[in-house]
């Protein structure tokens, strides 16, 4: 066998091995379309599906989602009611606590206020031969300093001498007869009365005309 032969034999092993393998992959092709078809018939089928459920269960869901709602809607208004006590709970504390304060201020303040009676009583007492006195300066500066002090904790004096009598500011010790001062009106301010704001600390003890 010519070299010519030999080429020619192995040539045709290999269209012949060219030849089988063809159908061989058609097949696979086929199989191959045929499972990506099933594949995607199967996502579309998952696509389409739809959940069903009777009719008795649909309409307890609905009863249950309209309960919770009515829950969160209590929960709801109770938190705000809640909310709402609890402001004017913190409103009413201030407010105590304020009073308290001024209370324990005005409690203090008295005590002040029984020097300073005895001071503005000494001062109208003086005896004529001791007004040039220089200590009696000093007492008067004493005095100054601690109307000062009062004027400054936000305490003033009530309005009495000449006045209409006024029972909230004022505490009559005596009613008398007097021609010079018309009836109801202040003879005399025995003792001066203080407030702190709107707050009266101590009314003023007057002698009222009748």
């Amino acid at each position: 066998m010519t070299r010519k032969d030999k080429q020619q034999e192995k040539d045709q092993e290999k269209a012949g091995s060219e030849d089988l393998s063809m159908p061989e992959q058609a097949e696979q092709n086929r199989s191959d379309d045929k499972q990506e078809v099933k594949e995607k018939k199967h996502s579309d089928q998952k696509k389409n599906e739809t959940v069903t459920i009777p009719l008795s269960e649909y309409a307890a869901q609905l009863e249950e989602i309209d309960h919770l709602t009515m829950k969160a809607d209590e929960f709801s208004d109770g938190w705000q009611r809640e909310r709402a006590e609890f402001a004017n709970y913190r409103k009413r504390i201030t407010r105590d606590l304020d009073t308290q304060k001024v209370n324990f201020k005005a409690e203090i303040i008295k005590k002040y206020l029984a020097v300073k009676d005895d001071l503005d009583r000494a001062l109208r007492n003086i005896p004529a031969t001791f007004k040039d006195e220089p200590w009696i300066n000093g007492i008067e500066l004493i005095n100054q300093k601690l109307s000062n002090l009062l004027n400054g904790e936000g305490i003033e004096t009530i309005p009495a001498e000449g006045a209409a009598f006024d029972p909230s500011v004022h505490e009559a010790i005596s009613n008398e007869e007097n021609d010079e001062v018309e009836s109801g009106f202040i003879i005399e301010v025995v003792q001066q009365g203080y407030k702190l704001g709107d707050r009266v600390i101590r009314p003023a003890l007057v002698r009222v005309s009748k």
